[in-house]
């Protein structure tokens, strides 16, 4: 494929991974009651599985290192285009934009299978409720689509990289 559509659709879709892990953030960060309600739902159903303690720690915790892996794995997916831009001021040479976004594509698909595993197995359901409202299945579906969209990005630039 064209060294240039393989650029575009790979930038395409790194916009989407970001937006959708950047605009999480601060639900993560801050424990908001959704947030709290999801890790919850997961640790208590943890506590039967692995233990009160393991179940536990993800409750209270589990938001801050799934944020803290979306964070990194945005940084990783946007990092060649500061690293251009640094080489257009002088500062860096050109980045290797395929491996950047090989990696950060494993990584995307590596957290979302994490949650869409949650989502079909645990009490959390394919459709959040909480306080009698529902997401109707849009956090799902925006797992899926990054898991696969992350495996697509991996083998474009996988192919990208050996071409």
């Amino acid at each position: 494929m064209n060294r240039t559509i393989v650029a575009i659709v790979s930038w395409a879709i790194v916009a989407w991974i970001c937006k959708v892990f950047l605009v999480s953030l601060p639900y993560k960060f801050t424990l908001h009651p959704d947030t709290q309600h999801i890790f919850g739902t997961i640790g208590e159903w943890m506590k039967g599985i692995l233990g009160n303690g393991v179940g536990q720690v993800f409750a209270n915790y589990g938001s801050y290192g799934v944020g803290a892996v979306e964070l990194v794995t945005s940084i990783i997916l946007l990092l060649p285009a500061l690293i251009w831009l640094a080489s257009k001021l002088g500062m860096a040479q050109s980045p290797d934009r395929p491996k950047f976004h090989k990696i950060g594509g494993l990584m995307a698909s590596a957290v979302m299978a994490g949650a869409v595993f949650f989502h079909l197995f645990t009490p959390l359901g394919i459709e959040v409720l909480h306080e009698g409202e529902s997401d109707g299945g849009s956090l799902f579906y925006a797992a899926v689509s990054i898991l696969v969209l992350g495996i697509v990005l991996f083998f474009l630039n996988n192919r990208s990289a050996t071409a």
